[in-house]
């Protein structure tokens, strides 16, 4: 195989708590995580140069070691003594700085092609194995689907597949500093932990509204006060039918999820038209997990 064209799929939190913070500095979390159909696309291609190179649709991004997907190809040409070169070609769609992990699933996409590529032989759990040593969110991004992730989001536990339904993204024209997020989080006694396990248990019953009601995210108590615009997109989807909305990952990206397709439909039409995001996109929960 000479090339391949390979999705990068983004990723959701339906739920996310901050247990800790351990004294190496990370923090000990417990998340949902959830694919969605909105992706950016990366063809891949080997050529007889011996290095890595890449180009982008988008001029602010790197495209040197700077970029994960540099990262992840140069991680498994030294691994494997490759003398072959390559090239990639990434199509960015998904919101950048966005809390979606679009850096993470890039990685994710060439350790997958450059596996089919060399033929390199490597199962999902060795592409997983290598992925950490990226990124934390790089090895969920190779597996994709439902999952529950712990730790520093390096243990994964894979769930039975989300409820299909509608799903409206935001991004407001910030961007958030997941190092600044972290920093400023207040793990006190006072703070509202989501219910994990009840969100978990909503899941495998495949209740929307259950799963909506349960959905969460601590680090909300830091990003809202710092960027308000995330509450009035929250305030919009709600009003607009969301059964609930709420910021991803660090933000400053908010979802809402939908019962019905024409609600769906209706919001992201008020939602272009209200201002507030600079990037809107009506998709959808997508639960297939790589091979």
């Amino acid at each position: 195989m000479k090339d391949i064209s390979v999705k990068a799929l983004a990723k959701i939190n339906l739920g996310l708590d901050v247990v800790r913070k351990r004294e190496d500095g990370y923090h000990e979390i417990r998340m949902v995580m959830q694919t969605i159909h909105l992706f950016d696309r990366l063809e891949i291609s080997k050529n007889t140069s011996g290095e890595i190179t890449m180009e982008t649709n988008l001029s602010f991004l790197p495209t040197n070691e700077n970029n994960l997907v540099y990262k992840a190809a140069k991680l498994l040409q030294d691994e494997f003594a490759i003398k072959d070169g390559m090239h990639v070609w990434l199509h960015k769609y998904i919101p950048v700085a966005a809390g979606m992990a679009g850096g993470s699933t890039d990685a994710a996409a060439v350790l997958y092609g450059m596996n089919q590529i060399f033929d390199l032989g490597l199962t999902r759990e060795e592409l997983m194995e290598r992925g950490v040593k990226i990124g934390a969110d790089v090895p969920y991004c190779i597996m994709r689907g439902t999952a529950l992730a712990e730790g520093i989001g390096e243990k994964l536990s894979k769930l039975p597949p989300m409820v299909k339904c509608p799903v409206l993204i935001a991004k407001p024209q910030i961007s958030v500093s997941t190092k600044f997020v972290y920093e400023n989080l207040k793990l006190g006694s006072d703070m509202v932990h989501p219910d994990i396990d009840r969100l978990v248990a909503d899941i495998r019953e495949k209740d929307l509204y259950k799963i909506a009601a349960d959905m969460g995210n601590v680090l909300e108590t830091v990003t809202i006060p710092a960027y308000p615009v995330i509450a009035d997109i929250k305030d919009h989807m709600m009003e607009h039918g969301a059964v609930n909305a709420m910021m991803s990952g660090s933000g400053p990206t908010v979802f809402g999820l939908f019962d019905k397709e024409a609600t769906a439909v209706e919001a992201y039409e008020a939602m272009k038209a209200s201002g507030l995001a600079k990037q809107v996109y009506l998709t959808s929960i997508y639960n297939n997990a790589r091979k």
